[in-house]
This record gives C-alpha cells, structure tokens and sequence, in this order.
C-alpha cells in the first residue's frame, strides 16, 4: 500500500466503525422500545417513565464519571437549553404512550418521518437551503406515513396520531439542539433529558395507580435503561468516526430490526399496504440523506 492511499484506507475504516455503532445504536433502540412494551403491560406509563429514566440518568452519570464528557459552559443558552429538554419531554411522554398501543414496527416506522420533517423544518425555521428534490422526497415521505397510518380507514389508530406529535416535538428538540451547536456536550444534554424525564410521573399521578413492578419489569426497566445509555454512546461514537453523510442513511436499520422484534416477542408484521408504505418511507429518507451528502461533496 502506497503512502497514498493510507488516508483513503482510514477514512473507509472510520466509517466502518461509524457504522457498524449506528446500527448497534438503532438495535439497543428497538431493545429499549421492546422493554418499554413489555414493561407497560403491567405498568403505569407515567410510573414507567419515571423509573425508567431514573436508571438512565444513573447509569449516564456513572458513564460520564469513566468517560468524561459532561461539563457546562460558562454561560450557557439557558432558554434553548430548556427548550429541548422540554420539547424532548414532552416526545418521549407521547412516542411511548403512542408505541405500547401500536405494533413495535408502526411506531418505529412512523417515527422515521422525523427526519424528513427536519429537512422542511430547517428550511422554514433556520432559512437553510433545500432543493425541489428534498422537498419532493418529503412530499413523498409523506405519503408512506398516509399508507402506513391510513386515516378513515377501519385499520386506522389514534395511537398513531400519538407518534406523529411527538415527531413534531423531535423536531422542536432537534432545531433547538442545532441552534445549540457545540456549546454543550452531547453526553450533559442526554442527562438534562432524562433526569427532566424523572418528573414525568407527577403529570401523571392524578390519572394513575402505580403499582410495585415485579421481579420481571424490575429487571426490564433496568435493561431498557442500559440500553438507552449504550445508544447514546454509540450515536455518539458514530457521529465521532464516521462521515456523517455515510453514517447517517444507517439509522434506517431501526425499520427491519423493529420488523424482527414485533414478529418474534408479539407474532406482528405489518400488512401489504404498510410494509409499502414503510418502504416508501424509507427510500424518501435514504434519498434525503443522499441529496444531503451530495450537496455537502459540491461545496
């Protein structure tokens, strides 16, 4: 091997690496997903979130004391700080409540819209620049969520409408988090959201009876808050090695794994007009992610 081709080499390396934690971020995401699930057949969701995250927020505390990463400017953006950890709030409530009433793969594939919406929302709210082709694949990613949700039909649920609001405030959280920049670290923003999320329980208490989980959701909610920790790590390692233009298409890894999930813990799988509109979907999102790459090469 020439000198030459040493940087070349590296970089395919790196995003190898970035890869390979992207989709190990999407898997530790569907397992998180998959415990929720099964931890709200017999707990309260608000009781659910607050345990939940408790753990999460433990755990991501422990992690920053090994690792580091969890330090706070001097002046930080207070307001957009609070912000995001709200509009994430308020996502998480909605994403979950919507996702123990519908099956895993809806719920997943819904919220794969978010990205999409983020393309319109930049260029709406920030003035970023997006093409008639992004557009196109908005519309178009769009209409896969009409045929995976299909309103006024009998195989119609609300629920969905539940995953939809919180892509809204995915969003909200995500152009916050942009405006943000490198201000804060990655790690002290995930701990803010999920130490937010302990407090959840008192919107909550009013409509609820909490009850003491079993051995068996005990040991799920410790699981599923490992595994929220263990995905944010490797989004943020993906993020570190990989070209995020490369990287980032692998979240769509999320879909078929949640596919896998349904199928082996519930026996579900979507029907025909779904699975197109989940492939519809997802081609919308890899396109935009590729439009993306594309005009980051020409600058």
């Amino acid at each position: 091997m020439s000198p030459l081709d040493e940087p070349e080499t590296h970089r395919a390396s790196e995003n190898l690496i970035g890869i390979t934690a992207i989709v190990g971020s999407m898997a530790a995401f569907v397992a998180n997903d998959s415990c929720v699930k099964l931890i709200g057949e017999s707990v309260p969701l608000g009781e659910l979130i607050t345990l939940r995250n408790a753990i999460a927020t433990l755990y991501l505390l422990m992690f920053a004391v090994i690792f580091g990463g969890m330090t706070l400017p001097a002046n930080p953006p207070r307001k957009l700080m609070a912000w995001r950890v709200l509009a994430d709030l308020v996502a998480t409530l909605l994403f979950l409540s919507g996702l123990i009433a519908l099956p895993i793969a809806d719920a997943t594939a819904l919220s794969q819209f978010m990205p999409l919406a983020m393309t319109a929302a930049a260029a709406i709210f920030l003035k970023e620049h997006v093409g008639w082709r992004r557009w196109l694949a908005a519309l178009v990613g769009l209409m896969g969520v009409l045929l995976i949700v299909r309103p006024g039909t009998t195989a119609f649920s609300p629920a969905a409408l539940l995953i939809l609001a919180a892509v809204a405030f995915m969003v909200v959280r995500d152009l916050a988090t942009r405006r943000i920049g490198q201000a804060v670290p990655t790690l002290t923003l995930a701990a803010m959201s999920t130490a937010a999320g302990i407090s959840a329980g008192i919107f909550f208490l009013p409509y609820e009876t909490w009850v003491w989980p079993d051995t068996r959701a005990i040991l799920l909610l410790m699981l599923s808050g490992a595994l929220l920790v263990i995905a944010y790590a490797l989004i943020i390692i993906a993020m570190r090695h990989g070209d995020i233009a490369i990287v980032s298409p692998f979240r769509y890894a999320v879909i078929p794994l949640a596919l896998l999930s349904g199928w082996m813990i519930w026996g579900e799988f979507p029907d025909n007009v779904q699975l197109l509109g989940i492939a519809v979907l997802t081609s919308a999102g890899i396109y935009t992610f590729h439009r993306e790459r594309m005009r980051t090469l020409q600058r």
